[in-house]
């Protein structure tokens, strides 16, 4: 490795969250320090193109101009080379280019924070910043999710799913059970997507119907959770095998909920960072937060989001997001700064914990052979 470490620069992607990852991208790339850093940009389009381009030594002036920093002769095959050159004995890549030192992907939802770029990684045998493909894969999907966390005892709001076929099947059935276990105000959300893209709140039975047919869109799978009267509490997740909670805080939604629109569109949601709660409460959600990452096998980090019950203060977890948003607004950042990490040495550590977690993996024997000599 250089005197600088070059950081290949993952953004764009084919999800429906295309546009919020070129704002995550921006934000990251304005407080990286370049005197520590190359950033090598990889932007993938959304129909799935790979272009690169050459390094950066500082921030573009727009979110527009990522799509531009990338070269129209280095796209597709050529664009994935340098990632791939972990695998050859050579520190070259093309021409006098040496290779990324590591993967810092941006890419939310499908095809970015799923598992499966992050499956190209490890095969590419490359560091990279965040989540494994397991953490990844069962982090996106709410439904595995959620039995793992049952699986650790973590309390949870009651929920039901079902997918495409089932549905389509016998929607009766599942209207029924929806109403019976759940009852009205629910929430519905495809199985497998961030953002609070594709989720809608449900009040009677028409609006219930239109609201799964709309998240079906999105997944074949979709996911109904029952309403609970609560505040919305989340706690930021930074480390691999010893991580540690940031303090907790609180989101108040601009809309009805935290959907899409409020998280990244109109900036009018409220954040109180540190939430107003008791020290013991406090205590307990950033204890629940790491057992939830942990019961995943998160790595790198992760935001935690929680709801805490008007009525009695009882705690439930609601998700873990293994690639959470870095734009100015994002709560991850903030609630490190507040803690006492900020953004740069927050980028620092997530860079340093990526190239440990790739080192210690090639501890393992992969071969299968049994000798101990």
């Amino acid at each position: 490795m250089g005197s600088k470490v070059r950081v290949g620069l993952v953004y764009g992607g084919k999800s429906g969250e295309h546009e919020v990852s070129l704002q995550t991208a921006y934000a990251v790339m304005g407080e990286f320090d370049y005197s520590k850093y190359e950033i090598k940009p990889f932007y993938i389009t959304k129909q799935g193109e790979w272009k690169t381009g050459a390094v950066l030594h500082n921030r573009p002036s727009s979110v527009e101009d990522l799509r531009n920093t990338t070269d129209e002769a280095e796209e597709n095959g050529f664009a994935l080379a340098p990632l791939f050159q972990g695998l050859n004995r050579s520190s070259k890549t093309t021409g006098d280019e040496p290779r990324i030192d590591v993967i810092f992907p941006l890419l939310h939802g499908t095809f970015g924070e799923d598992g499966t770029i992050q499956g190209l990684f490890e095969m590419a045998n490359i560091p990279y910043v965040g989540a494994g493909v397991l953490a990844s894969a069962v982090g996106m999907d709410k439904i595995l999710m959620k039995k793992v966390f049952a699986q650790e005892g973590l309390p949870q709001c009651v929920f039901r799913y079902f997918n495409r076929t089932q549905w389509e099947r016998d929607a009766s059935f599942f209207i029924m059970e929806c109403e019976v276990s759940l009852g009205y105000p629910c929430f519905i959300k495809p199985a497998n997507l961030g953002s609070s893209v594709g989720v809608s709140k449900a009040k009677n039975r028409e609006e219930l119907i239109n609201a799964i047919n709309y998240a079906f869109r999105f997944d074949r799978k979709v996911i109904v959770e029952e309403f609970v009267d609560a505040r919305e509490i989340e706690v930021s997740v930074l480390g691999n095998d010893d991580a540690k909670a940031s303090l907790p805080g609180e989101i108040a939604p601009s809309n009805e909920f935290y959907d899409y629109k409020a998280k990244y569109i109109d900036g009018k949601s409220t954040m109180q960072i540190p939430a107003h709660l008791s020290p013991e409460l406090t205590e307990s959600v950033r204890e629940m937060a790491v057992r939830a990452f942990q019961s995943i096998d998160g790595s790198g980090l992760s935001r935690v989001d929680f709801f805490l019950r008007k009525s009695d203060n009882q705690l439930f977890i609601n998700e873990v997001n293994t690639l959470p948003g870095f734009t100015p607004i994002s709560m991850y950042p903030l609630m490190w700064k507040e803690t006492g990490i900020p953004y740069k040495e927050l980028l620092d550590t997530l860079i340093s914990l990526a190239l440990s977690r790739h080192a210690e993996k090639q501890r393992i024997d992969f071969t299968g052979e049994a000798s101990q000599s």
